[in-house]
């Protein structure tokens, strides 16, 4: 795949076609493609306000066809002290397409931020519920 960092591949691309996307723009179609990676996902979405010291922070850029199948990738910051997660966030791109046809815009690129904690689990920049600060962490 063109722009990938890692060598991951898909563990399981559904085949399912989700419903089409009716945003008008690519910041309106960020919240399809958050929503369709969380339905994915539902298991390893952080629940709550994330930790005030995450383990990895990357942004990537995901060139999708008409149809809301992977062209690309582009990571505008990758978190090149966990290549673990790079890998993985890779793999959950993947796994996940097709996303929403964007019916409107057609080919597109999607951008969000994976906030990613030290358990494996994330959200998305899009849809995050926020972040604690040091003094209201749990631990």
């Amino acid at each position: 795949m063109p722009g990938q960092l890692s060598s991951a591949v898909p563990e399981q691309a559904s085949g399912a076609v989700p419903r089409a996307s009716n945003a008008g723009t690519p910041r309106e179609y960020r919240q399809d493609a958050a929503r369709h990676i969380y339905a994915r996902n539902a298991q390893r979405i952080y629940a709550g306000k994330l930790p005030p010291l995450l383990y990895a922070i990357g942004t990537l850029q995901v060139n999708l066809d008409a149809n809301g199948r992977v062209l690309s990738m582009h990571w505008m910051r990758a978190p090149q002290h966990a290549p673990e997660v790079i890998a993985e966030i890779e793999r959950t791109v993947l796994s996940a397409s097709p996303y929403p046809a964007a019916s409107r815009i057609g080919k597109l690129t999607w951008t969000d931020t994976w906030l990613w904690d030290k358990g494996g689990h994330f959200q998305l920049d899009t849809l995050t519920e926020g972040q604690l600060s040091q003094l209201q962490d749990p631990r």
